[in-house]
């Protein structure tokens, strides 16, 4: 018997809507003890993926210095008032800012061999899967490596 795409998916996929803020993500990443998180629409067609990589670019040392740097401009020597400051320090990124929207996809009945193929030839670390167009689940590398170690139709 050949092991498809929907015999190891992870189901349901944790997602989040384009306006869910960055904050957010990560609260559910780390909550499901998951490394990304799919962006889709009301109707579950997906517009994105984040990764942990993604989460954290709006936090590098480099960029929040470049907006120490756009305050300092702003400001220009004057003193701006201290709630108005923090208002401009907040983090106000949400999903669809951070996302990755050229989302490599698999069909549910993709065989392990060609799941496989597409995430070593793509470079992804994951791979949503869908269904007639929707977000049915999801299989990671690690789910690949699990049904290979535990199964010799993996193969087939």
């Amino acid at each position: 018997m050949t092991i498809i795409a929907a015999d190891i998916m992870s189901s349901p996929v944790i997602t989040v809507r384009p306006n869910t803020t960055v904050g957010e993500v990560a609260r559910l990443m780390s909550k499901h003890r998951i490394s990304a998180v799919v962006v889709v629409d009301s109707a579950d067609r997906i517009l994105g993926i984040i990764s942990e990589a993604d989460v954290l670019k709006p936090y590098r040392e480099s960029i929040l210095a470049r907006r120490a740097w756009w305050l300092d401009l702003i400001a220009e020597g004057e003193e701006m008032p201290k709630d108005f400051l923090e208002y401009l320090r907040q983090d106000r990124h949400v999903a669809a800012d951070v996302m990755v929207s050229d989302v490599v996809t698999a069909d549910h009945r993709m065989t392990i061999p060609q799941l496989a193929e597409l995430a070593v030839q793509k470079g992804v670390r994951r791979l949503p899967v869908v269904k007639d167009g929707k977000l049915v689940g999801i299989v990671s590398r690690h789910d690949l490596i699990r049904a290979i170690a535990g199964s010799r139709d993996a193969l087939s």
